[in-house]
């Protein structure tokens, strides 16, 4: 994510009434302020959230916002969560270290674990008891590869949980075969080879085809976010702007040989920040994304996404953003929301940070995981690793309150956040 990198950055320089009610209450700011309320789902005879013109309407035709949050470092991890602030940054880097400290069996069980604990159904509760309607969902496309039926079964839950408390859900490929950025946040081998190389597009085509299959029918899941950040903004990838499209093309072929109902979602070039792209829209159910990080909350860094959605009649969704100061997060709340831009704020959960929902506390020993993590021992480098690391009693420690700390009843909201995007404080 250029989440990612900018963190980074900053480091070195950071559940049917009842719901429904609740849902009001939390953006009663904006009633008051005149604008338009969140719509929950509505499960009509069709039930399929759609566009209509720059609109989304649910399946009983009423305009709908989407208000929400991203489940990120839940299906695909990034360093910087876990304050691996100079060490590993992507997931199979992360899950390298882990192999390292714990043993490959015990990594495997532990991710496991994890997955099942980062995310429950208290998580999506509270997500809904503070009125947000939307919940963005990062993954990994290796959980879903034929013969995997892990991402299945992770997700099905959470969307059932989302659908009993009217929230809606929108899948987003954070990691596409191959890589779609080549940075930490796909998980790639650092070029984003997705472009070049047909397998991998073909790949790419038959898992979303296969994700699409599974949820044609469920109405709670809004929609498909095809591509997170595709192509970064440095000078020599430029040349992969003009392949954007044509792989998204695909990509919806695919999709749509199985599922008509779905609204897929086509985010820009440069980590979605570029709409110049993209010529005429070529599906008839088709949302646009943008993300916006570390840029002054004003009309002008956003007028170019409207300009786009008036020019081509089609709705745009400020998928990502956030990881900043709570006050300038309110203020680009606020700028989206006068403008009546649909959002989903970057990230749900955090560990030892501000910036997020809820935040957890550190785990037992994680210093010490930190400060191992930082060294950049190579294979010939295997006698200062070992003697460089932590008492392994306090590794095995540090990753069994890991799986407790990130538990929700373990964590704890934090107030400025939720005031800033406008959700009532517990």
């Amino acid at each position: 994510m250029m989440k990612t990198i900018v963190s980074l950055l900053s480091a070195i320089v950071s559940q049917r009434i009842a719901h429904r009610m609740l849902a009001g209450l939390a953006f009663v700011g904006l009633v008051l302020a005149g604008l338009p309320m969140c719509a929950q789902p509505q499960k009509s005879s069709t039930g399929f959230v759609h566009t209509e013109g720059r609109l989304l309407v649910d399946g009983s035709g009423h305009k709908l916002l989407l208000r929400g949050t991203n489940l990120g470092n839940w299906l695909i991890q990034e360093g910087y969560m876990f304050h691996f602030d100079g060490g590993p940054q992507s997931a199979r880097e992360i899950e390298a270290l882990t192999r390292e400290l714990i043993g490959p069996v015990e990594a495997e069980q532990f991710w496991k674990q994890y997955r099942q604990a980062y995310i429950t159904k208290a998580d999506i509760d509270f997500i809904a008891r503070e009125g947000f309607n939307t919940i963005r969902i990062p993954f990994h496309y290796r959980f879903f590869t034929p013969g995997n039926d892990e991402g299945f079964a992770l997700l099905d839950p959470v969307i059932a949980w989302a659908a009993a408390d009217h929230l809606y859900v929108v899948l987003d490929m954070h990691a596409a075969p191959c890589g779609q950025n080549g940075a930490n946040i796909d998980d790639s081998w650092g070029y984003p080879w997705l472009y070049d190389l047909p397998e991998c597009q073909r790949q790419t085509d038959a898992i979303w085809k296969r994700i699409a299959a599974h949820y044609s029918s469920n109405p709670t899941v809004l929609g498909y976010d095809l591509l997170n950040e595709p192509i970064p903004h440095y000078p020599r990838l430029a040349k992969y702007n003009s392949k954007l499209e044509p792989v998204y093309r695909g990509i919806v072929a695919a999709v749509r040989s199985v599922d008509t109902h779905h609204v897929v979602i086509l985010g820009g070039a440069q980590w979605d920040t570029n709409f110049t792209v993209f010529s005429k829209p070529f599906d008839a159910n088709v949302m646009y994304t943008f993300h916006k990080y570390w840029m002054p909350p004003v009309q002008t860094q956003i007028q170019a996404y409207i300009d786009f959605s008036v020019k081509y009649n089609v709705p745009i969704w400020m998928s990502e953003s956030g990881e900043n100061k709570d006050a300038w997060v309110q203020q680009f709340r606020e700028l989206l929301d006068r403008n009546q831009i649909s959002w989903t704020f970057w990230p749900y959960k955090k560990m030892d940070a501000q910036s997020a929902l809820v935040s957890f506390d550190r785990p037992a020993h994680w210093d010490e995981i930190v400060a191992f993590a930082a060294h950049k021992f190579t294979m010939g480098d295997s006698e200062k690793a070992v003697a460089a690391r932590p008492p392994q009693a306090e590794i095995d420690a540090a990753f069994r309150d890991l799986l407790v700390k990130v538990r929700f009843e373990n964590a704890h909201p934090n107030p400025g956040y939720l005031r800033a995007l406008g959700a009532p404080v517990p």
